[in-house]
């Protein structure tokens, strides 16, 4: 999940960049790759670009990787001269580099991964049995987005719960835990999600709908106290048992776990009404790199082996998720709420942070 702007938060964003190689390699690995694509992609993409048979499948295609991680929006102040592409894992920033970089033309989008709450199973289910939430198998079920979020703006607690008091571990004021929205896409992504339920459905797009919306976001970020940078570390801690028992992070992240083989049995993915996608979104830099994107999205190898780290590639749900496991091979009854504009989400993450 965070992003906000300004001078003195783009300079911030700048110092967070980590940039690491994390694909290109030895001849024997390459194959018959013959041109080498140069590129900025968020870390959660990392692995997929790592993958052995990712750049296999590209070297098939006459391509080797060199991909450097920096935050989706910590790209804005790179100067991406020399690069063929850049890909952050959301269109806002994608929208804001295209722009900077005079980029013509619809921007691709290979893949996408809807942001989703964890939970351990007796929060979930003291969630259904309160009406903030339904559960359709033993691991998976939907979040009422308008119900919880009335539960925040009233600063209910877990005590307040029906069928909390016989769980230790639901105490205190209830609330998902998300990753820092100045910093963090999915943080971002979740002030957007619920400041469209608050906005009565409808983006917020001026500074009558930041003032509207601004209490209750501010309520979202302030109760968790300090938070982490990455949806991984949060994630990580969840698994682990630890931290809060609801914790915002991506669809593929669970995917991702599922498909390694870990079978987490007290896991219950929640997701909301409304939500985010992700949507990972390319921005061409190069006509390699334009070319690059759309072979992202069209190779059937490329596209399997994206689902095999969890990400949705468009156009398709088959073969994303098994019928009656904890995630959903089609997101229906899953509402897709607009995203703000990169100016407005920085403004309101900012506010909800101050």
């Amino acid at each position: 999940m965070r992003r906000i702007a300004g001078i003195v938060l783009a300079v911030l964003l700048v110092g967070g960049v980590v940039a690491a190689v994390v694909a290109g390699r030895s001849d024997e690995d390459t194959g018959t790759a013959t041109k080498t694509v140069r590129m900025v992609i968020g870390s959660e993409k990392a692995e997929y670009f790592a993958d052995p048979d990712v750049v296999k499948a590209l070297a098939a295609k006459g391509y080797t990787v060199k991909a450097e991680t920096s935050g989706s929006w910590a790209m804005e102040g790179l100067d991406l001269k020399g690069y063929d592409l850049a890909f952050p894992s959301s269109q806002a920033p994608a929208a804001e580099l295209a722009g900077r970089y005079e980029v013509r033309g619809t921007l691709p989008r290979p893949f996408y991964s809807p942001l989703v709450v964890v939970a351990h199973r007796d929060a979930a289910q003291v969630l259904t049995a309160n009406g903030l939430a339904t559960l359709a198998t033993g691991h998976r079920g939907t979040l009422q987005m308008a119900a919880y979020l009335d539960a925040v703006r009233h600063d209910r607690t877990w005590q307040q719960l029906k069928g909390a008091a016989k769980y230790g571990e639901l105490s205190g004021t209830l609330f998902v835990s998300s990753t820092d929205p100045e910093s963090s896409n999915s943080g971002a992504l979740y002030l957007a999600a619920a400041s469209y339920v608050d906005n009565g459905g409808r983006v917020v797009a001026d500074a009558a709908g930041l003032d509207r919306t601004a209490p209750l976001l501010k309520k979202l970020v302030t109760v968790q106290g300090a938070q982490q940078t990455s949806s991984d570390a949060v994630f990580r801690d969840f698994v682990s048992g630890a931290g809060n028992p609801l914790v915002l992070v991506y669809e593929s992240q669970v995917a991702s776990l599922l498909a390694g083989g870990q079978q987490p049995g007290d896991l219950v993915v929640l997701y909301p009404d409304t939500t985010v996608n992700s949507d990972h979104t390319v921005v061409p830099l190069t006509d390699d790199g334009r070319a690059f994107a759309e072979l992202l999205g069209s190779d059937p190898v490329l596209r399997r082996l994206a689902v095999r780290h969890g990400f949705r590639p468009q156009g398709t749900a088959t073969g994303f998720a098994p019928a009656g496991t904890y995630l959903q091979q089609e997101l229906t009854g899953v509402k897709q709420a607009p995203v703000p504009t990169s100016a407005v989400l920085h403004e309101m993450a900012r506010r909800a942070r101050g």
